[in-house]
């Protein structure tokens, strides 16, 4: 199977794990548009989740080399709500059992900015940002 032919089946895994892709352009890095379900006024944790899931399944079955995944969410064509992205080397040392699916996670929540241009990675509070079930993320936490 060829690179292109590898992110061609990019798309249909993501909608499969429920992500409205509007939008993916193959190559390094993978740039991913795609329609929130929740579109409110931040970019919901678990909806990225599911994006990255998709990606990590395909990568451990040898279907997609890891690249940076660059993703944009919009509420509606055009309509921003945030961005995100994934290194390349977060999910190979994801996959080599380097990290845990929470410093993976972590990592990733740290990159989210939000349209308003509040990033993610440090609520207002001065909390870190909470890591898909609800409790704060730490480095060292085990997934």
């Amino acid at each position: 199977m060829t690179g292109d032919e590898r992110t061609t089946e990019v798309e249909p895994t993501l909608r499969s794990y429920g992500i409205s892709v509007e939008a993916v352009e193959g190559g390094d890095p993978l740039e991913l548009t795609y329609m929130t379900a929740f579109p409110g006024r931040e970019v919901h944790h678990g909806e990225i989740g599911r994006a990255l899931n998709a990606l990590i399944d395909r990568a451990e079955a040898d279907a997609w080399d890891p690249v940076r995944v660059e993703a944009t969410v919009v509420r509606s064509p055009g309509d921003v709500l945030g961005t995100w992205h994934a290194e390349a080397a977060w999910f190979e040392a994801l996959i080599g059992y380097e990290i845990s699916e929470t410093e993976f996670s972590t990592r990733v929540l740290e990159t989210l900015t939000h349209a308003d241009g509040e990033a993610d990675g440090s609520a207002a509070d001065g909390e870190p940002a909470e890591a898909g079930d609800g409790e704060p993320a730490e480095a060292g936490d085990e997934a």
